[in-house]
């Protein structure tokens, strides 16, 4: 049985950081792309980060030079590094493998 976990939401100012964590078990991690989504309230869910099984990231516009996606095949373990956190970073943060979703983690930013 798939599972994707997630965990290190919270409520931060803006300009503060967060590490997200997705741990994964039932999959063959290492062979599959990782990916992070977000879902803001009152809009579509929406792609924020990719890595390839070699470690090859694509972020979406409004997040590169601010997020970080990276992952530990030996732990199972994608993470998703966001610096300068803004108000409109403000979503539910989803991690996706092939057709598996996490439950999600908020994340809130606001003074």
């Amino acid at each position: 049985q798939v599972q994707l976990v997630e965990s290190g939401g919270g409520l931060v100012q803006p300009g503060e950081s967060l590490r997200l964590s997705c741990a994964a078990s039932g999959i063959l991690f290492r062979l599959y792309a990782m990916e992070w989504y977000r879902q803001a309230p009152g809009k579509e869910r929406e792609l924020v980060a990719t890595i390839s099984r070699s470690s090859i990231a694509y972020y979406v516009d409004s997040v590169k030079g601010r997020f970080t996606i990276s992952r530990d095949n030996a732990k199972k373990v994608v993470y998703l590094q966001m610096n300068s956190l803004k108000p409109e970073d403000t979503a539910v943060y989803y991690c996706k493998a092939m057709n598996y979703w996490g439950q999600g983690t908020q994340v809130t930013v606001s003074s």
